[in-house]
């Protein structure tokens, strides 16, 4: 008998791959012009220019063997050091190559993550909306994953419904900041705050919690004066998952790393179990050509600004249209109220409009629908005019 479950998962798309494809089919049909697709998050914003022209020199004047062999499982030491010295530098942190292993996006960063914490029957905490994959990274691990409903309309952590979550088989917390599908952070005092409850928690049952902080959009804040914490200067037991999918806009090269807070006492234990779940899940390295692409440009983000522009638009527009929108600080989603009780009858109404919607159930949130708007400035200006229709439909 084959393995049920990922043969169920392999028939089965998520909602916003099944949207992604329904999209494309539609534009075969009427023309891409005619369809506003909102379903995925791909960055629209093309990478740096510092990125091409370091491929380019890369390839051409390095050895063609080394750059395309093998490097050490946990990456190779010159990008993990200066990987580290980056986060030292930016959070004064005391990292070093060896609180660093490359992977192969932020996917395979939680994957290695949970697999090298938890044990079977293990509960993992992840706050609602929430990244529909967390749920599978953490049954795949043989975790159980507990959703944890946060403040409605804000979307900031529930404090009180967090610590009635915690249990003495709670393994770990995941926090994503900025936040799919939101778009909100967690300031400085959420942080510490969360701090303090599983500090609190561990000190009074004796069972450690940790902490993984989920961080692809670390990069993408739109207000200067709001900044994304460094987890490890807060708590210890803390894992910071990255990629540059989003900060480089690089997606399909599947580029990442995980960081283990050093100054948790069983820090070698962990990161040791880091690197045998990487082993064991078959993530021989993360691709070297792209390794030393970072090591190259680890202090470059793309052209934010844009995506701004683009949640600036779309929140005047639907807020004049009568939508309830839950301002995003970061991100480049936006979490909106559907104009029904039922948010998927809502987003199969938007389809008649051709507005493509992914509905917040996937999230861990009924009633509101995600906004993916890293699209052109072109087609959110051509799609506010259905926006519109849509709203007006249910007067």
């Amino acid at each position: 008998m084959l393995n049920e479950t990922n043969v169920a998962l392999g028939k089965t798309r998520s909602s916003i791959r099944e949207l992604f494809e329904y999209g494309n089919k539609r534009k075969a049909e009427i023309g891409e012009r005619n369809v506003y697709d909102f379903s995925l998050g791909n960055p629209s914003v093309p990478a740096p220019e510092e990125v091409k022209n370091a491929l380019l020199d890369i390839i051409a004047n390095s050895d063609p063997v080394a750059l395309h062999g093998y490097t050490s499982a946990q990456g190779a030491y010159s990008v993990r050091k200066t990987v580290a010295d980056y986060l030292n530098k930016l959070f004064a942190t005391k990292l070093d190559a060896d609180c660093i292993y490359m992977t192969c996006g932020a996917a395979a960063s939680l994957t290695i993550t949970l697999n090298a914490l938890v044990n079977v029957g293990d509960e993992v905490i992840a706050f609602s909306p929430y990244f529909p994959e967390y749920k599978v990274f953490c049954n795949h691990a043989g975790a159980v994953f507990v959703a944890v409903e946060s403040e409605r309309d804000t979307f900031q952590i529930d404090f009180e419904k967090l610590e009635k979550a915690l249990t003495a088989k709670t393994k770990a917390v995941i926090i994503n900041s900025p936040n799919n599908p939101s778009g909100v952070v967690y300031g400085e005092g959420v942080i510490k705050k969360l701090a303090e409850v599983l500090k609190k928690f561990s000190a009074e049952t004796g069972n450690t919690v940790y902490l993984i902080s989920d961080e692809p959009y670390r990069e993408l804040v739109f207000d200067g004066s709001i900044k994304v914490p460094c987890v490890f200067n807060y708590y210890a037991h803390s894992i910071v998952c990255y990629s540059y999918s989003k900060s480089l806009s690089l997606p399909g090269e599947r580029i990442g790393y995980i960081a283990v807070n050093n100054a948790m006492a069983e820090f070698s234990e962990v990161y040791a179990g880091i690197c045998g779940a990487g082993r064991v899940l078959g993530y021989v390295c993360a691709p070297a050509l792209f390794q030393r692409l970072v090591e190259r440009v680890y202090d470059k983000t793309s052209d934010i600004s844009i995506y701004k522009a683009n949640r600036d638009t779309l929140c005047s527009a639907l807020e004049e249209y009568g939508y309830k929108v839950v301002r995003p600080d970061g991100a480049f989603y936006l979490f909106v109220k559907a104009l029904e009780e039922d948010a998927k009858a809502f987003a199969e109404r938007a389809k008649e409009y051709e507005l493509l919607l992914v509905a917040g159930d996937d999230f861990g949130v009924k009633g509101y629908v995600r906004i993916a708007y890293c699209v052109s400035a072109d087609m959110i200006e051509r799609a506010l005019p259905a926006f519109k229709k849509l709203a007006e439909s249910y007067k």
